[in-house]
Order: C-alpha cells, then structure tokens, then sequence
C-alpha cells in the first residue's frame, strides 16, 4: 500500500465581507431572529510532498497581501504555521463596528459550519489551483480540493447551526458540512475497468422490462423496450450497460424530441363537460406541420439554416452570419440551481460553437416560484424558490461574466406552479463568417475531442430531463448535475475560431445531454463510428466505460478532422492550454456504431436502429375553452381597490417591478456593443423593451436585436391565444427599439407538463397552431427551438402538479442603423404622446385581474391575429428611421397604466393622458392587456410628419409629457388616476 502523502490545509480570510451580509441578511428568511456575527473564510487542501518554499510560492496564488489574511498547517502537525497578515473581525449584522472574535475556533467546532463539495463534483477553483501550481513549477502537488468555513458568533445553539446549513449554506446534492472541521476527500479509486454489465433481455415480460427502464432511469416506455427487447433478440445476445444506456439517451425526449414528431388523434370539443359535438382530425408531427411548415412557407432568403444544426442562423451583412440558440435547464436547477443555470449557459454557448460561430451575447429568461413562499407550503424535497433563484442568478452570472460574454436580454416571472419546477431558458448569439459551417464528417476522419475532461458529472441528464421529480429527486438524480467551468470553456471557443478559420475539420459539435454517446452518435449516423474509450481523458480513474460514454461533463467539443489536419489542430489547442484527444475515426464498414475500452468490447449498435426510434401515437383533447372566442368586454363591478391603489400594485408586483437587482449582476458591457441596454432612462432603471448590439467585427452601423415574449397567465387560460400573445410581443418588443420587422426570426421553448395526458397535449397542440398562425401572420420565420415536457413533481399526495404550460418566443432582428435605435423612456417636456395599434384590451389572463381582483365583471380573452399589427409596425419602423419618434415603448404586463409609468420612471417626467376615445370602462383601458399596441412619444415639431405616417392605420393622440412629476389620466375632465412619480418609482423598485 502506498504511503500516504502529506496533506497541507491554507486558510484565507478577506477584510471584504460582501458574503457574509449575503448570510446574514438571509437569517430572518429561514424564521432565525437571533443576530450573530460572521466571518467567512475559503479554505485550501493540498496533497503532495511540498517544502515550506512550495508553500510560499503557492500562498500569493490564493490571496491578495492587502485585503487577506492567510494561514496553514499540515495534517501531521495540526498547528498553524503562517500569519503574513493581521486576521479581519468578523461582520455583525449591521455591517458595521469592530466585532470580537468568534467563539467557534475549539476543538468542539462551536459556531463553526464548514462546507465541501462531495467527492466526483467538479471543483474548478481546485482544478485551477493544481495547474496553476505546475505552472509555477511544484510539480510535487498531487490533489487539491476547496472548501468555505463560516465562524458565528452569538448564542446559536447546534439546531440553529444545522438549520442554517441546510437551508442557506449547502445543496445536499452536491455538498456535505460539518460543524468544526470538515476532512478533505480527494479522489484516489482504482484503475480498474469491470468489463460492461450484460443485460439478457430474453425472457422479460413486459412488466420487467417497465422495471428496467425504472431502474436504470432509462425514461423508456414499454413499446420502446419492447423495441430494444427485440433488436437484442436478433442479434442473439444481451445487451450491455453500455448500449442501454446509448439507446435511452438517443431515444430520450430531450434529445429526439419525440412528442413534437408523435402522430396525435385530436379530438375537439364543444361541450367538454358532455363530450358533445366532437371533432376529430390527426395531426402528423408538430413539428413539421406547424414550426417547420410557417418557416418553409414563408421561405425568407435571408434565412441561412433552420430547424437543422445546432443553432438556427440568419444573414447578417454580406460578410458575416448571425447565430442563436435558446436552450433550457430546467429539471438540473432545480436540484442544484447554481450548477444548473450555469451549465445552461455553457451549453448554449456551445451550441453555438457547433455552427462554428463565435459567441457574442447571452440571454436568461428565469421563472420561480414566490419567493415569499411560506416555508411550511413548501413540498417535500424541494428547495425555497427564494433559494432557488438566488443560485440560477449566481450561476447565469458566473458563467457569463467569467467567459466575457454580456447577458443583455431576458425576463423573470413567479408563478405558484413554478415552486418545484423552475423553469431557465438561457439563450446565446454568435456571429460568424457567411456561410463558413462545416457540417458533414468524411470517411477516415478522426474523432478529436477538445477541452474539459470526463468525470461522473452529468450522468443520465438527458433522460433525467425526461422524467417526473419527486421528494427523492435531488438524491437520486444528483450525478446528472454538472459544475460548469467557464475558464476551459473559454480557450475552447479560441481553439474552435482559429480551426475554422484554418479550414482544419469537417463538422462539429458539442458534447451536450448524452455526452460521447450523443456527440459521436449524431455526427456519425451515416458512416458509423469507432471509439476507444481508452483515450478519452478522465477527471480521475475508476469510470466504468458506459459512464465514459455517456457523461455529461462539460466544456467538450467534438471534431472530425482530416488526419492531416491533425497536428495543426494540436499546436492550436497547445496555444491556449486546451487539452485535445484523438479517441477514434469516422467510417466503420456497415454503418455501426463501435465503442471498445482498450481490447474490451463495449457498444455494437446498428446506426439505423439506434435512430430509429418508435414513434409514439398520442391523443390529444382540446376544451371549449381552449378554442372559444370570447369578446366579452369588462362590465361594472366591484373593486378591491382604487385605480390608484392598482396601480401601486402591479408595480410592485414581482413579475413587473425592477429587476436591476439582477441585471446589475450581469456584465452587458463587456466586448463593447451594447448599444440600448437592459435598463434605460436617465437613472438607467428602466425596463428597456430590447437589447441593440453592434457587433465591432463588422463594418458600418448594421445592428441586431435581442427581444423575447413570454407570459404563462394567459396560458392558463387559453394556449392558442398565449402564442399568439408572446410571439407579438417577441417582434413588438424589437421593433419598439428600431428593428426592421421585415427581418425578425423567431426562436420557440415550449416547456410543458406530461403530454401523455391527452388535455395537457391538448393546450401544448394548440400553443403550437398559435405560433404557426402568428409567424404566417407577420412573415417571421423559425429559425430554431427546443422543448422540455414533463415539468411536473410528484407531491406526497400522490398527485402530479405541472407546471403552466410555458412558451418562450425569443426574437432577434436586424437594426439597419443603430444610431437611430430608441429607448422606452420619456425625453422631454411637451412632447405629443399616441397609442399606436389597434386597442383591443382583454381582462383574462391579465395581471390585473391577478392582483386587484375583477368582483362581478365578465370577463374575455381574445384569440384572433392582431389583424393591423404588421401594418403599425412597418409604419412604426419607418417613422423611427425618419428621426419622428423620441421614445417607444409596449403595452405588455400590467397595460396601458403601466407603460406610461414605466415611461415616467425612465424619464423621471410626467404624463397627462386623456382616454376618452375609448368606448371601454375605464378600468380595461387603463389595465387590461392587449396585442400590437405602443406608447410613442413625439416632438411637437414632428406630429405632423408621424400623424402622416400613420394615415389610415390605428392611432391616438393621448396627451402630453408633463414636468409635472405624476402620472395622471383622465376621461371627458374627470380624473381617473393620479399618482405621483416618487410613489410611482418607490412602487416599482419594492417588488420581491
């Protein structure tokens, strides 16, 4: 037995102490009233044969000399042997004054939590410690391994110490604690490889191959395990692990995306409660019948790939082509939401590595559930929304920041069906030289791999993806939640520029849900494949070769290269500190796909069964109530509150109150395009309606446009009408900033329930009508998508709780001239102020109608296309590039009120509006919610020019900007709402 190695433990204390007011200020949230001090401290564990010299040299790595305080012992001699620099006090809850030291420092560990991760959880801070120390030459250092001690002072008893561990400081997923402290755990297993497990399949009766899939996770159903039951029986032999597992990913939901190509019996009803006047039609691939089918009707030239590669891709200029592909990571997130959302980040991006563009920006649209949440509502085995959002936000920002990419565009709404299932769309743009993809391998090419290594991280997490959680979820799932390391990520996507630049590959794509197996599988289902699991490199040894195959582990590309091109590629990767593995080639005789570790057999699959999945036969019933046309308008009732009061409430309201609290966490500076912000006005607090980019690579002031439309209460509902709904708003919100609406596309995320409940596939068939009849509508094309069903948990009550169905609508535009884009808030006193659109309010689904209550009043949505919205928006786009408009901004959440408010707050000027035109009560002028409508401010000087522009087409003059600090409107000299500008302001900056 080896003798053990000598392990060092370096403790670094910051003066700094922005982490523990984070902790501090969390205390109350998890019901302590108790007030102690805290000192947080990153702790370090080296193993290796260092000498003091090592450790000097190391300690400058992990500290800085003017803010820390650093200090190291060694597990032999267990007493601190360095103290270069004064210790800090620790931080009282107020933040301020000098604090006595903490109590928790005996050898009890009293008042002392010290956190880890779990042994196989990437730890990038460790990683980069140990190749930073063979950099500097101590070579010595075999293992490194972080963890975070945090030192209360104050009378917390041991209960109060758990309690704040489990609820604040550790994701038992992936991290364990200890009170005093903790050991460090390196890995060191065996280098052994059991050869793959055999499954004889032979003689199962359908209940066990059901208990199979179960088993193992597989998310098979029992026609697809029959399918799988009798391939193996004409080959004569079992399965391996290995192939189970290749087949699962590969017929997965995630990845073959099999209710949107299932053949779906629809029956519409009239009378749902009867089951009365029933029609009845079959409905062949969602898909291709309605995304696929409006992007091909439409047939826009500028349109260069769609529903094909990794990321849809349109024409920029006549030099470059713009990328963008939106992804979710919804089921990993809510396990561990930092891991999650970060890992999202990293996959999208990418995914757009995968047309071989370089990334250029990010966008985050994030749901929860309250974050108010009462904690005793909480389910089982689910994590607090507020807990939850607090670790997506810190991994979309660190992902994001680390890799130099600005988050420029997105939203966040909550949602009681959100609480355990989140919902995170991570969205990336790369830009790229026109029509510079290489996409199809050659025989004899070699499979090189480029950049992370594989670990067990991420295993299963494309059928995890598939499947209902539960109170068990987050412990038996927890090995398909990856910890993104945005730093290798970052040299890859240099590798993956200059290679193309160099013409060095063939295709390429990314180790995504499914890892080798996917990658390899998917590039190599016309010419087969052979791998050698051998070469893969791995984080540490002991992986089984089906955990080779299908790990998740990220930050890896694949490339079939040419084997020429092969040392050029090296000397690349050599260049920016990226590791490169050859691990097989392209082309084996018939087709199949080969996987052997060494001279041991592990996958023999014939490519044409392994993509071959069976296709579902679904049914799908759609309601009256999905499929009415109710025009209802809002009738007198009784209010819970005054215009005014509603006002203050929407506001204030979670999904429409600020969210620079987040935003600002963001870097949407960085690479230096940013152009319209997502905060605007002249204290840059305002919500902007889109992001405007200007590449620097290209010549000119040619721009793009980020928008997005999303808004599940009208959903809930009526999905046909939500479609109709986000896809305007996606294209409204781009052209309120200047985008031509002639060159928009469109990109869907459908996040649903299980669609094997026929009502649930019912509203998920008619969310993708609406989206069909809306791209016609406006002639905006699909460019690309994604769905992610079976949102739902599984509560102690035996019942299934889903999600509301959910569609995402991302657009991204081409601005001809950026110098003219256009902010949402109001510029200047005495400027005319219209309404563009045809003003067609609806109650239902609104947020007003959430918040305030409706009493008595009939309510109504509308479900029809907004018959003049093209037409305003083409006319709205023109008089933007004519220098009439100073300020534009849509009716969304909340209506007409609160635009013109969060117009006010932008501008830090009033408005005085007159709503008498509108034959509607006031109320539903002022907050119900309609498609294809603006606010438009316009200089005096300019009225009659925009007036022109608008000829024939719908438009209001409503009043005036005022210096008057409020918002104020009225109807026939009666006043119906008047609130001042600070109340108004002090309202949207309150929300949770």
């Amino acid at each position: 037995m080896p003798t053990p190695l000598p392990i060092y433990r370096i403790e670094v204390t910051s003066k700094l102490a922005v982490r523990a007011r984070s902790v501090l200020a969390q205390l109350p949230v998890i019901g302590l009233t108790k007030k102690p001090t805290l000192q947080i401290v990153d702790i370090y564990f080296l193993e290796g044969a260092l000498s003091p010299d090592d450790l000097q040299k190391i300690i400058p790595v992990l500290s800085d000399p003017v803010t820390d305080h650093v200090q190291w012992k060694s597990k032999a001699t267990g007493s601190f042997l360095l103290t270069p620099t004064s210790p800090p006090s620790p931080l009282s809850p107020s933040g301020e004054g000098e604090l006595p030291s903490p109590t928790g420092r005996g050898a009890g560990g009293e008042g002392v939590i010290e956190v880890a991760y779990r042994p196989g959880v990437t730890d990038n801070v460790a990683n980069e410690l140990l190749h930073a120390a063979h950099r500097i030459g101590i070579s010595t250092l075999q293992s490194t391994a972080t963890g975070i001690r945090y030192e209360f002072s104050g009378d917390l008893t041991e209960t109060d110490l758990h309690t704040i561990a489990r609820s604040l400081l550790v994701n038992d997923t992936i991290q364990r604690y200890t009170l005093g402290e903790i050991a460090p755990e390196f890995i060191h297993s065996s280098a052994d490889i059991h050869p793959p497990a055999q499954i004889d399949l032979t003689a199962r009766d359908d209940a066990s191959l059901i208990a199979l899939s179960a088993e193992r996770r597989l998310a098979l159903d029992l026609n697809e395990m029959r399918a799988v039951q009798a391939y193996f029986a004409a080959q004569n032999r079992p399965a391996t692990d290995a192939e189970l597992e290749t087949i699962a990913q590969t017929w997965s939901e995630h990845c073959v995306h099999k209710t949107f190509k299932a053949r779906i019996q629809i029956s519409r009803f009239t009378h749902h409660e009867a089951h009365e006047d029933v029609t009845s039609e079959t409905l062949d691939s969602l898909i291709k019948t309605y995304l696929q089918s409006a992007t091909n009707q439409i047939n826009a030239p500028w349109v260069r790939s769609a529903f094909v590669d990794n990321a849809g891709v349109i024409e920029f200029d006549e030099d470059f082509d713009l990328s963008f592909k939106v992804e979710t990571h919804n089921h990993p997130s809510a396990i561990e939401p930092f891991g999650g959302a970060n890992t999202g980040v990293g996959g999208v991006v990418r995914d757009v590595l995968g047309v071989s563009h370089r990334p250029i920006a990010v966008t985050d649209v994030l749901c929860f559930g309250p974050a108010d949440l009462a904690r005793d509502a909480l389910p089982e085995g689910v994590l607090h929304p507020a807990r939850i959002r607090a670790g997506v936000v810190a991994g979309v920002e660190d992902y994001g920041n680390k890799l130099g990419l600005p988050t420029v565009n997105g939203a966040v709404l909550y949602h009681p069906g959100y609480t355990a299932n989140p919902l995170v769309f991570c969205g990336c743009v790369g830009l790229g030289p026109r029509d510079r993809r290489p996409t199809t391998p050659q025989a004899g090419d070699r499979i090189i791999v480029i950049g992370g290594r594989t670990g067990r991280d991420g295993l299963r997490g494309a059928t995890f993806s598939s499947l209902t959680m539960d109170a068990q979820t987050g412990q038996v799932a927890g090995a398909s939640v990856q910890i993104g390391d945005p730093i290798t990520e970052k040299g890859t996507i240099e590798v993956v520029e200059r290679a193309r630049d160099a013409g060095l590959y063939h295709a390429i794509t990314d180790c995504g849900a499914g890892g080798l197996s996917s990658a390899v599988g998917e590039m190599g289902e016309h010419l087969g494949a052979f791998v050698d699991l051998a070469k893969v490199p791995l984080k540490y040894a002991g992986l089984e070769p089906w955990e080779i195959w299908l790990s998740e582990a990220q930050e890896r590309m694949v490339l079939a290269v040419a084997p020429e091109h092969a040392p050029a590629l090296k000397a690349i990767c050599e260049t920016y500190w990226v590791e490169l593995s050859d691990i097989g080639e392209f082309g084996v005789e018939g087709g199949k796909l080969k996987v052997v570790h060494g001279e041991m057999p592990v996958v023999d699959l014939d490519m044409g069964f392994l993509h071959a999945c069976p296709r579902l036969e679904l049914r799908a019933e759609i309601p009256q109530s999905q499929i009415s046309n109710q025009k209802s308008a809002i009738s007198n009732g009784q209010w819970s509150m005054s215009n005014d009061q509603l006002l203050i409430a929407l506001l204030s309201h979670p999904n429409i109150a600020s969210k620079e609290n987040i935003i600002r966490l963001y870097d949407h500076e960085v690479r230096g395009m940013s152009v319209v912000k997502p905060l605007a006005g002249v204290c840059a607090d305002a919500p902007s309606d889109a992001a405007v980019m200007k590449p620097l690579e290209t010549q000119g002031w040619k721009g793009f446009v980020l928008a997005n439309g999303v808004n599940p209460l009208i959903g809930e509902v009526n999905s046909y009408a939500m479609a109709i709904s986000v896809v305007d708003e996606a294209i409204r919100n781009a052209v309120a900033v200047g985008a031509d609406p002639d060159r928009i596309a469109i990109l869907d995320n459908f996040c649903w329930g299980s669609p094997r409940r026929p009502e649930t596939l019912g509203s998920l068939v008619e969310a993708a009508r609406g989206c069909h009849d809306a791209a016609l509508h406006y002639g905006t094309p699909f460019i690309s998508g994604k769905d992610s069903l079976n949102n739902e948990y599984l509560g102690s009550d035996g019942q299934r709780h889903a999600i509301p169905g959910t569609l995402l609508i991302s657009s991204i535009g081409i601005h001809p001239d950026v110098r003219h884009a256009v902010t949402m808030d109001l510029k200047a006193a005495g400027n005319a102020v219209y309404l563009v659109g045809d003003f067609q309010p609806f109650w239902e689904g609104s947020h007003a109608g959430l918040v305030g209550g409706v009493g008595n009043q009939e309510l109504g949505i509308r479900n029809q296309l907004p018959e003049w919205a093209p037409k305003v928006y083409r006319a709205l786009h023109k008089a933007i590039h004519s220098g009439l408009v100073r300020a534009a901004h849509d009716l969304s959440e909340g209506g007409l009120a609160v635009a013109a408010a969060e117009m006010c707050i932008g501008g830090r000027l009033g408005l005085s509006l007159d709503i008498s035109t509108f034959n509607l009560s006031p109320e539903m002028v002022l907050f119900g919610e309609t498609n294809g409508c603006l606010l438009v401010e316009v200089a005096p000087e300019k009225v009659k020019d925009f007036e022109t522009q608008f000829d024939g087409l719908p438009v209001v003059a409503l009043g005036q900007v005022t210096e008057t600090p409020s918002v104020a409107f009225q109807e026939n000299g009666n006043s119906l709402l008047s609130v001042p500008l600070a109340e108004v302001v002090s309202a949207f900056h309150s929300g949770k």
